[in-house]
Parts: structure tokens; C-alpha cells; sequence
């Protein structure tokens, strides 16, 4: 029910019919969450959409921290969580005029009753791919809390850091100046201990330096590591050795005090004396509200507005063990070699916001921009309904009730909020897209919150000292933590869903991820033919997995690997790449040709549904598969080879369509000739993507009506075996689809977004019917990279393809059918990768002693 702009009690969802509009720094408006006036203090407007956590600080394995909002909860009435779901300390609270006011954590909870210590009521929480803005209403000010994790994928030096920004600020909201006091503090959860004598902390104040050029500012920090390290292990997924870093600035503060000690001391003490007595030196022994807390206290004066800044993130140095040719070695970060030592890192990310702010913008306004570049001219006229609809589950409708609608193109609907199926097409029961959402708008929210949670699933680091190269021609190594499901390093059949983030926003990173797994294979550290599934069990472990007994997905990561090889060089026109490493990927095709076409049992990307035997879907991988390797051979000029795997590919592709498709025409089997079964197809993309021209068309047609037909309130069932669905996949399926078809897939997405009563950080994997749960049974995933595979969409507009396209339709590709030829502009490599400015401090390298056989030729790879 719509009454006055907003929603009654019990209604989750404002469904406007308006039209996209991406301008950089614009909010998408259309999933907004309006309170009705009792709930306005407890529960904060959501631009674009609530999603199930909010991200605060993400900028790696390790520097995880998130807001959930499960439960309305918000960012003042809970704390911060982990990606793993355990709380972090990290506490806020504004002073004004003498009057404390909590913005972040719940604090106010362990006090007795204060009169003058008061709970801040949220307005709205506005996100995009760079901040997650929380603006409170506090007495007679307004509060924004700006968290900040910079996504700039081209930045390499920039990306490889592992901290985060906080900007508080204040603002009067009466026309008056307030005296202002800014609080915060951390507490030792971030290192995964709460015992002080657990704990060696540092605190520090750096001398003046300059970064970039933005300031002269002389940070202070508290650093904590744990008394009794043990290199590269975790406890709860929390790593054990290294440092915790939190740092602020006495910029700009009339005063600026700072004390650690135990939580209830520090925390009263500050609400009672709006001061800390910087005693940096207390020892606590305790958990709970006696746990020690690391503290910063600003005093701003009498102002109109202020603010002030934090950074905040898990630092590890070394960052990953890796098995290479010359040995087991400790892999120093990256930004070791940008900046120096981690104080001189810290420094310049303090001194670097500014230019990195800039930077930031720069990505958002682009991402806004090829949103609406790829749906340009495919938004139809919108119907007027006279008032826009909303729909809710609540008690106020009864079983029977089913409303009846016309969407905003033309389209009648059925839907009934007691069922699981979502809404309908009056007649032939097909499902249709949440109508009165525009899909530009749905599938910015997807890609906005998926940004960070991508890039913080990786870290940098300088590989190990090679002889016959300059330090200036060192090139990263990238490995990525397969979080939340088994903590692989660098599996590929993650990063096969993850890589569309990769070939849109760098294309260049996917080499460096690929690298360390091509250096496994071609070191002789893997004994079988076709590709490994990682490179160690436990990240940041990369010791490989030389007895070959790692997970058995032959045919899915062979066939992943070809085709990211193949798609890296056609976004790069990088050849010699693929010359490089031609022997090996020639190797995982011969493992196609033998093994594709009718896979044994085995486990696909998908592992947790179990092994099945002639899966479809993995099949047709395996031959689009042996298609790029062709085109492969022809790029390094062994055509003999290329006529080969065409060949092959085309008649496994002619005997792939007897058996794959139901004999009813109407869809694809999950496992051949098994006539109950289907499942999203979505191995197709890559045909499509890079207009290999090998699936046909009519493939295309029949899949795209087919999914209309199984369709779900939350989407499309991952396959005919179970209720749940994978969000990466669908908006993969989504990308080969007819325009209605994509557009049920990519609203489902943003409408369980929105509705889900899941707890963590976006998760690829969830129930399409209920509320939108995690699966009973599997482990839940949280924070995973595969969220990459929803920038499917802008990855198929980089080539050309827009949303005008019909399924199989390859119109305005950049690429010709079946052509060999890359991107007209392609993200060409630059080596070596730097940071948009002068080098802060240079890192000197040390090389090892070259080997007895350095000198001899490289052949082959």
C-alpha cells in the first residue's frame, strides 16, 4: 500500500516506474526502503537497495569488516562484523554541546542510563563501488560516516594496500555552531585476541612526510600484532602474525588526546570527561567490557562542520609462502616495493587521500557511465499505472490474495506474495521481471556492492628474485583466498566466475592471478595432464600440490583455463603471452578432447551439488573450449593445431546437441537423456563474449524461453535439483538471454538482495523461494569473489554487445565470428605497473645467487 511517498508498516519494497540515471555520484533510488514514523528512528533509507551487509573497511582477506543489517539492524546498534560473521571493537561516538552520541557500535547498551549519553537515530545509507555513506540525525547536528575502500584495478601499487578510510563529519543542522568532539576506538578482536598480555602494541606518531602532494599531515597510530605469532595460520579465519594498524591525525583539533585500556574504563571515562588521558601504556587483562580498547580522541571547538579521518586495516608482511622453481619462499607484499616499510606505507596512505579520492571517482563515474552505455536506447516508454505499486509478505494479505498489474511495458502480471513463484504472466504462468524497477538501475546496485568484495578477496606480492630480469621489470603476483567456502589459493574455478570483473575493469590482473598458476604446471610441481584446481589447500599456503591430489575437476578447470587465456588475450592483443605458455594450454586441450564430450563423474565449479556424470553444462565448456583453442593456435601460428581443434570442437559440438537437448525442443538436460532435468547453461557466455560463433543460435532462443518457465520469487534454480541458485551464474545465463529474459534475471538478483534475511556479506549462493535463506546443508558462502561474475554484462559491452541483443545475436561485437583479432583498444600490459604519481619510496629488492642452470635458454614457456 503507497500512502504519501512512503510505505506502511510491514511493506520492504518501492517499486517506481522512472527511468535510469547514472550520472556519477547520482543515488539509484528504486529500491529504497522507507520506514513508516515508528520504525523512522531504529531503521536508515537504503540508496540503492539494502543489501544483507553493508561494506565498511574490504580491501583484503584480511581486511574484512562489514555492517549487517539483518534484523534492521544498523551501524549503531550492533558492531561491525568479519566477513566470517564474528564482531570486530571498532566504535564511534560524536560529542555535542556535552551530549555523547553513538554512531557506530551499541555501547550505550553495556552503560547504566546517562542523560547525556544519547543513541543517534539513521537517516539513510547510501553505497556505490568506493563508500558506504551512514548519515545520523544527533540533537541539533547530522552525522555521515564515510567508509571508503578505493577500487582503482589499473592502480596496481595503490590496489596492493591493505588499509581503509573513515571520514566522520559533522554538520549543523540548526543554523548554529556546536562544539564538537569526536570519538573512536578499536579493540584487539581485529587480530582475533582480547587478552592485553596477548597483545604487543605500538603506538606511534610518524614523523612529517608527504605523500602526494595533498597534505603535510603526521598521522598517529596504534599498532597492534599478537605476543606469540605463527606465520601464515589463521584462527576463525583471522590471521595470526603480522599487524593490526589504526591511525588518525591530530589535524585541525584544538585537542587531540588518545588512551588504551580496558573497554568500560576508556569508553565511561571519555563519555564522562569527553577527554583520554593519554596514557598509551595501561595494561588490561580481560574480555568483554574489560577487554583493552585502542583509543582516539578529537576536540574540534565550536564549528558549523568538521570531520575526522581514520584509517583502519590488517597488515601482513610476509604475505603468502609460494613453491617455485627455486624452493619454498616468503612472499613480500607488494607495496613493500611501492612505499618501503609498513610505517612509510601508512604514511602515504594517510597523505594519499586526496589524489586516491580522485581515482576512486574516476572508476565510479566510468562504471555509471557503461551502465548506461550498455542499455542505451533499450528502455521502452514507460506505461502509466496511475500510482507505482508495492508489494509486501506481510500478515496484511491473506493466501488468496493475488494483485493484478500492468508493468511499465505493457506487460500484465500476476502476483501472489503467499507463493514462491514470483510474479507471472496472466495465462501461461511464465515468470516476469519485478515489474516497476528499471534494470539499468537493479543491475548498478548488483555491480556497486560488488566491487570491493571482489578486490578484497586478493593480495599482492613481489615475486621471488629472477636473475635475468631488472627490478624494474617485476611484475606482481596476485593470490586470491577462495573465502567462505574452503580457503584455496588461487582456485580456478573461482576465478573462472570472478574473471568478467577482471576483463572489464584490468585485464591485465587475470595474468597476474594466472601466473602463479602457470609457474605450478610448468615447474613440474603438479604430476596430472589436465589443470590443477589450485595451488594450495589452506591460503595464503601456495605450496601446491605436488602429489596431484588436489580437488578432481578435470574437465572444468581445463576448460576454464583456455578460455581465460584465450579471453585475456583478445581484451589485451597480448600474443606473446599465449606463445609463452601455448605448450601447456595445447596439453589441457588434449585432456578436452579425450574427456569432454562425454564427462565421467565428476565435480564441476558447482561442487556442492555433488558429482554427476554427462553433465551438459560442463560438456559444452570443454568444447567452447577446444573453439578458443583454436583460435589459440592460429594466434601463435601452428595452424595444423588449429584445424585440429576446430575440427574436433565442431563435431563434438553436432553430437553435444543430440544429446543435450530434450527431445521436447524445449530445453537443455542437466546430464544427458535424463528428461527431468535441466540447469542454467551459462558455459555458453564465453562462446558469446568472444563471438566464437560455435553454440547456435536457436541454443540461445530455446534456453532464454526455457528459463522463464522454472522461474522463481528470487530467481532461477540453479538446476533441477535443489531450490537454491548462484547469483554469478545467473547474471552469466543473463548475458546470453533474450532482453526480458535478462531483465527477470537481473531484478531476482537485486529483489533478493533487498528482501534476503541472510546475515553476511553478499552471497553467491542462496534460496530462490522463502526468504531468500542460505541452503541447509552447505557451508554459508559470504564475501566470495565469484561476485565478479556480475560484471558479466559491462564485460560483454566492453566488446560491443549491448543490451539490444537478443540471446545468440553477437550484433555490434568488436570481435568477427569466429575472428582471431583482439579489442580494436585493448588494455594493452604495462609493465612495470605503478601508481599515478612519483614513487614514495622505492624498495630494493634482494636477489638471490642465480642457479647453476640460469643461463641456459628458455624454450617452450
Amino acid at each position: 500500500m503507497f500512502v504519501q511517498g512512503k510505505l506502511v508498516a510491514g511493506t520492504s519494497l518501492v517499486l517506481t516506474a522512472i527511468l535510469p540515471n547514472v550520472a556519477a555520484q547520482i543515488p539509484f533510488t528504486n529500491f529504497t526502503v522507507y520506514p513508516d514514523d515508528v520504525e523512522a528512528s531504529a531503521v536508515p533509507k537504503y540508496y540503492p537497495l539494502r543489501p544483507p551487509a553493508i561494506p565498511l573497511a574490504v580491501r583484503s582477506p584480511y581486511t574484512s569488516a562489514w555492517s549487517s543489517t539483518v534484523g534492521q539492524g544498523t551501524l549503531n546498534s550492533q558492531n561491525p562484523i568479519f566477513w566470517f560473521g564474528q564482531g570486530l571493537g571498532w566504535e564511534g561516538i560524536v560529542v555535542v554541546d556535552g551530549n555523547s552520541y553513538e554512531y557506530m557500535g551499541s555501547v550505550i547498551n553495556d552503560f547504566p542510563e546517562l542523560p547525556y549519553f544519547n543513541v543517534t537515530t539513521p537517516l539513510e545509507v547510501r553505497f556505490d563501488s568506493q563508500y558506504s555513506n551512514f548519515t545520523f540525525l544527533a540533537g541539533p547536528v547530522i552525522i555521515t560516516a564515510s567508509f571508503f575502500s578505493p577500487v582503482i584495478p589499473k592502480d596496481i601499487c595503490r590496489s596492493s594496500i591493505p588499509l581503509s578510510y573513515l571520514t566522520t563529519s559533522v554538520q549543523s543542522a540548526d543554523g548554529h555552531p556546536h562544539h564538537v568532539q569526536f570519538y573512536s576506538d578499536v579493540n584487539a578482536q581485529w587480530i582475533g585476541l582480547g587478552n592485553e598480555y596477548d597483545i604487543i602494541k605500538e603506538f606511534r606518531t610518524g614523523p612529517l612526510k608527504n605523500g602526494t602532494g595533498n597534505t603535510t599531515d603526521s598521522p598517529t597510530s596504534w599498532i597492534l600484532r599478537p605476543r606469540y605469532p605463527s606465520l601464515f595460520a589463521e584462527a576463525n579465519q583471522i590471521p595470526r602474525w603480522g599487524n593490526f594498524s589504526f591511525t588518525t591525525s591530530s589535524s585541525e583539533a584544538s585537542n587531540f588526546s588518545y588512551q588504551s585500556g580496558s573497554a568500560t574504563s576508556v569508553r565511561f571515562g571519555f563519555v564522562n570527561n569527553r577527554q583520554l588521558n593519554n596514557d598509551a601504556g595501561s595494561v588490561t587483562r580481560g574480555f568483554g567490557n574489560q577487554e583493552p580498547v585502542y583509543a582516539f580522541a578529537h576536540d574540534m571547538g565550536t564549528v558549523m562542520e568538521t570531520s575526522a579521518r581514520y584509517t583502519i586495516g590488517s597488515i601482513q608482511s610476509p604475505s603468502v609462502r609460494y613453491l617455485h622453481k627455486g624452493g619454498l619462499s616468503n612472499l613480500a607484499p607488494w607495496w613493500e616495493k611501492c612505499y618501503g616499510e609498513m610505517h612509510d606505507m601508512i604514511q602515504f596512505h594517510w597523505n594519499d587521500f586526496n589524489t586516491v579520492s580522485a581515482l576512486a571517482n574516476q572508476f565510479e563515474a566510468k562504471l555509471r557511465a557503461d551502465v548506461n552505455a550498455f542499455y542505451q536506447g533499450n528502455q521502452p516508454p514507460v506505461y502509466g499505472n496511475s500510482t507505482p505499486a508495492a508489494y509486501s509478505n506481510s500478515s496484511n494479505y491473506e493466501a488468496f490474495d493475488v494483485l493484478n498489474g500492468t508493468d511499465q511495458y505493457g506487460q500484465p502480471y500476476e502476483f501472489d506474495p503467499d507463493s514462491a513463484y514470483g510474479f507471472l504472466a496472466p495465462g501461461n504462468a511464465t515468470g516476469i521481471a519485478v515489474p516497476f524497477v528499471s534494470e539499468a538501475e537493479s543491475y548498478y546496485a548488483i555491480v556497486a556492492l560488488s566491487a570491493r568484495q571482489v578486490m578484497g578477496a586478493y593480495v599482492f606480492a613481489v615475486p621471488p628474485s629472477v636473475s635475468e630480469i631488472s627490478d624494474s621489470e617485476v611484475e606482481p603476483l596476485m593470490f586470491q583466498k577462495e573465502i567462505s567456502s574452503n580457503g584455496n589459493i588461487n582456485t580456478v574455478d573461482v576465478l573462472y566466475p570472478a574473471s568478467p570483473f577482471f576483463l572489464y575493469a584490468n585485464p591485465t590482473l587475470l595474468k597476474y592471478i594466472m601466473q602463479p598458476l602457470l609457474e605450478l604446471q610448468e615447474g613440474d610441481f603438479y604430476p596430472n595432464t589436465y589443470s590443477t584446481h589450485d595451488i594450495g589447500a589452506n591460503f595464503p599456503l601456495a605450496t601446491g600440490h605436488v602429489e596431484g591430489t588436489d580437488e578432481y575437476m578435470p574437465v572444468e578447470n581445463s576448460g576454464n583455463f583456455i578460455l581465460m587465456a584465450y579471453a585475456y588475450y583478445k581484451f589485451t592483443g597480448d600474443a606473446k603471452w599465449l606463445t609463452n605458455h601455448y605448450e601447456l594450454l595445447a596439453q589441457f586441450a588434449q585432456y578436452l578432447i579425450d574427456f569432454s564430450l562425454v564427462p565421467s563423474a565428476q565435480l564441476s565449479t558447482d561442487d556442492f551439488a555433488g558429482e554427476l556424470a554427462n553433465q551438459t553444462n560442463l560438456a559444452i565448456k570443454g568444447i567452447v573450449g577446444l573453439q578458443a583453442m583454436s583460435a589459440i593456435s592460429r594466434v601463435v601460428g601452428e595452424a595444423e593445431d588449429a584445424a585440429g581443434f576446430a575440427g574436433t570442437a565442431s563435431s563434438y559440438y553436432a553430437k553435444w546437441e543430440d544429446l543435450a537437448i530434450d527431445p521436447s525442443g524445449r530445453h537443455t538436460l542437466l546430464a544427458y537423456q535424463w528428461r527431468s532435468s535441466w540447469g542454467l547453461l551459462y558455459n555458453v557466455y564465453f562462446d558469446k563474449l568472444l563471438n566464437m560463433g560455435l553454440v547456435d543460435a536457436e541454443v540461445y532462443a530455446m534456453q532464454s524461453a526455457w528459463y522463464a518457465t522454472v522461474s522463481q520469487t528470487f530467481g532461477v534454480p540453479l538446476d533441477s535439483r535443489h531450490h537454491y541458485t548462484k547469483s554469478d551464474w545467473e547474471i552469466w545465463t543473463a548475458a546470453t538471454c533474450s532482453p526480458a529474459t535478462r531483465r527477470l534475471f537481473v531484478n531476482a538478483v537485486a529483489y533478493w538482495l533487498n528482501e534476503t534475511t541472510t546475515n553476511l556479506p553478499f552471497s553467491d549462493l542462496y534460496e530462490v523461494v522463502g526468504v531468500g535463506e542460505y541452503p541447509l546443508g552447505v557451508d554459508h558462502f559470504s564475501a566470495r569473489p565469484v561476485v565478479g561474475g556480475h560484471f558479466a554484462l559491462l564485460t560483454l559491452g566492453k566488446t560491443g554487445q549491448l543490451a539490444s541483443a537478443t540471446g545468440g545475436d553477437t550484433t555490434g561485437s568488436f570481435f568477427s565470428k569466429n575472428g582471431t583479432e583482439p579489442l580494436p583498444h585493448p588494455d594493452t600490459p604495462t609493465v612495470p605497473p605503478s601508481y599515478a604519481g612519483p614513487v614514495f619510496k622505492q624498495r630494493v629488492v634482494r636477489k638471490q645467487p642465480p642457479s647453476p642452470d640460469a643461463s641456459r635458454k628458455k624454450t617452450g614457456h
